[in-house]
């Protein structure tokens, strides 16, 4: 029986951090997104911030218009980015924490305290045809209790396990244990899973070993990797590591 396909969804944000470090135009987002399509990505993932650091409404305008793969909005959830959302009308919304401080996002959205003020967003979403994705952490309460809000889907935080591998922490294996757990509980609430943040070939690799993972959402490693062999070279050979992981047995 063949194995399910796993999808690679490209993050572009970083491309538009360069861009903005000059101000200006360039590098220009939207072209990395039709590169990342002509080099296989299944789908473009972009996260328009409250503070607009990196990419701006304008960029989720143009991809939503220009570009022939699945857009993945990730978004807080605000008033104001659900009103973008609805405008915008992507493929995907994924719904993630945000802090102005942070450098990038540090971890899961906590559903289970915030479930009424999700509740009513994700409903609006949902009757607007968007699918809704919650990104939080590998534990059985955020994952029950997004199934209850009636999300379609979780992605699952790495970013602690990539920092222990990078490491060689030795809670490694522990921690990949617990994202497919994470991912097997989240599949028998009937969630579609998928993993992001910190990936790089070997992580992707190793977690596209359980197959209960339909998608992964990179960015920062393909972008850095780009610096040196190019953004579609960089694509290509995350997805090559990510069937190597599939086939896995």
């Amino acid at each position: 029986m063949p194995f399910p396909p796993i999808r690679l969804g490209v993050n572009i944000d970083h491309v538009a951090t360069v861009r903005n470090a000059r101000g200006g135009a360039l590098p220009d987002p939207v072209r990395a997104a039709h590169l990342a399509v002509e080099a296989g990505a299944d789908g473009i993932t972009a996260h328009l911030r409250e503070d607009r650091r990196h990419i701006r409404d304008e960029d989720i305008a143009r991809i939503r218009a220009e570009v022939a793969r699945p857009l993945n909005f990730e978004m807080a959830a605000t008033e104001e980015m659900i009103a973008l959302a609805l405008k915008t009308r992507p493929h995907a919304c994924c719904l993630v924490p945000e802090k102005r401080e942070e450098r990038t996002t540090e971890g899961g959205l906590d559903v289970v305290s915030g479930a009424a003020h999700l509740a009513p967003m994700i409903l609006r979403l949902k009757d607007a045809g968007i699918r809704v994705s919650l990104f939080i952490e590998a534990e059985r309460a955020p994952i029950e209790m997004a199934a209850r809000l009636g999300a379609d889907i979780v992605e699952l935080h790495t970013g602690a396990w990539c920092d222990e591998v990078t490491h060689h922490d030795a809670a490694a294996e522990a921690g990949y244990q617990r994202l497919v757990d994470g991912a097997q509980i989240a599949f028998a609430a009937g969630l579609e899973v998928h993993a992001g943040h910190g990936l790089d070939y070997r992580t992707a690799e190793k977690l596209a070993h359980c197959h209960t993972f339909v998608e992964f959402n990179i960015g920062h490693f393909l972008v850095g990797e780009a610096i040196f062999i190019g953004l579609g070279e960089s694509i290509r050979q995350m997805k090559a590591a990510m069937i190597r992981g599939r086939k896995f047995r």
